[in-house]
């Protein structure tokens, strides 16, 4: 049986367990989300251990290594205008797109009563770093403390400058360098092998307690939003599958077999980060050049957040829905590109894509206390929109790489 296989039936055993439990009478088996979710814990915290070691390895291998001193400028300009293109082009289809099917829904006034009341008690006085202090932020004073505090974004702009910084010191020293970075990539691969192997049960772990939770209670006005806003994200997510193969030039089994553990990983734990390691894998299974994937998948993981604009969209769309304002082709179309740019700097804060939309939402009259109610819809939105994100970083590095494959 093989990886994918063994990940999604761990999958499955999760949710259908988490279920039955929730229409459960039995005080043994209450109990016993409360018993498993320290593994699945466990588990994501062994994925977290292993990024970032990983992600500055590969990145000072494929950069300091790298003969062709144009290849990371070659790459990040193509990296980056598909990243523009793809996100441009996913935010035109949720303009044209959520609207209309959103209408559709008879909101009932008092479920729109009752869900405004429950608005009242979120906070609108977050600190949101506006696009001024992310971008004075970018460069870390202190690259030790990024590290620690997991901030990715910096780390990666240290890490870059460091090994581009290290082609250009002699080649006996660099090589020594080279050569320690080598080993801890892979000694990492190996760590993450285990890691994998471990997948079923981790992933089992963490759903087994989230379906305990949510039983099979979704309906009314968040019932449709979820509906719709993951139909349009599952159905972006599809769309990759073709231009992966007939663009990138691979075959469509081979990319959702080598997509699927790392999907399943994004979409148990919320986090493309986290399904970093299984991104990689994925990316050698496909044969992609490990110079340009280890290059561009761990920039990818940190900027590029394709499905985000879908999800965020839908939510601005359904609180002017839910609040009854009329929104105008401009407005829409505003919303739609004002989230497709802030995907790129979102705060590695709890829902901080939701969080940025707050100036946005005061600039259109939309009332900001409906941000809480798109947060508290954000768990089942979220695990749509990583998987989407994994595949979409893929089909780049599959894009990028179709012309030096295997290297």
């Amino acid at each position: 049986m093989s990886l994918a296989t063994r990940v999604l039936l761990g999958l499955a055993l999760g949710l259908a367990g988490g279920i039955a439990i929730s229409n459960s009478s039995s005080e043994l088996l209450a109990g016993l989300p409360t018993l498993v979710e320290p593994i699945g814990t466990l588990w994501v915290n062994a994925i977290r251990m292993s990024v970032i070691p990983l992600l500055m390895a590969l990145l000072i291998t494929s950069i300091a290594g790298e003969h062709d001193s144009g290849l990371v400028a070659t790459l990040g300009t193509k990296a980056v205008g598909l990243f523009v293109l793809m996100t441009a082009a996913v935010c035109l289809y949720t303009a044209a797109m959520a609207p209309p099917l959103l209408v559709l829904f008879e909101l009932d006034p008092g479920i729109a009563e009752s869900l405004r009341a429950t608005a009242g008690s979120t906070s609108s006085t977050v600190d949101i770093p506006g696009f001024s202090d992310w971008l004075s932020g970018l460069i870390p004073a202190n690259a030790f403390k990024a590290a620690a505090d997991g901030s990715i974004l910096q780390l990666i702009v240290f890490t870059v400058l460091f090994a581009i910084a290290l082609g250009r010191v002699e080649e006996a020293k660099r090589n020594a360098l080279l050569n320690f970075f080598t080993a801890i990539k892979e000694a990492m691969y190996v760590l993450i092998g285990w890691i994998m192997a471990a997948a079923p049960f981790g992933v089992f772990a963490l759903m087994l307690p989230l379906a305990t939770k949510m039983g099979t209670s979704a309906a009314g006005a968040f019932g449709y939003f979820i509906l719709i806003a993951c139909s349009l994200i599952t159905l972006a997510m599809i769309l990759l599958y073709p231009l992966a193969v007939w663009v990138g030039r691979v075959r469509l089994v081979d990319f959702a077999r080598a997509c699927a553990p790392a999907q399943v990983i994004g979409f148990s734990t919320r986090s493309s980060l986290a399904s970093l390691p299984a991104m990689i894998s994925a990316a050698e299974n496909l044969r992609l050049s490990p110079r340009i994937s280890g290059l561009l998948l761990p920039i990818a993981v940190s900027v590029f957040k394709f499905a985000s604009p879908i999800g965020r969209s839908c939510g601005a769309y359904f609180i002017a829905k839910l609040y009854g304002i009329e929104l105008g082709p401009t407005d829409i179309l505003i919303i739609a590109g004002a989230l497709g740019v802030m995907s790129f700097y979102s705060p590695g804060i709890p829902s901080g894509g939701l969080l940025v939309m707050t100036p946005l939402f005061v600039s259109l009259n939309l009332p900001v206390e409906g941000i809480g109610i798109l947060i508290a819809l954000d768990l089942v939105v979220d695990m749509f929109i990583t998987p989407t994100n994994v595949a979409a970083n893929l089909t780049v590095a599959t894009l990028l790489t179709r012309g030096d494959r295997g290297g």
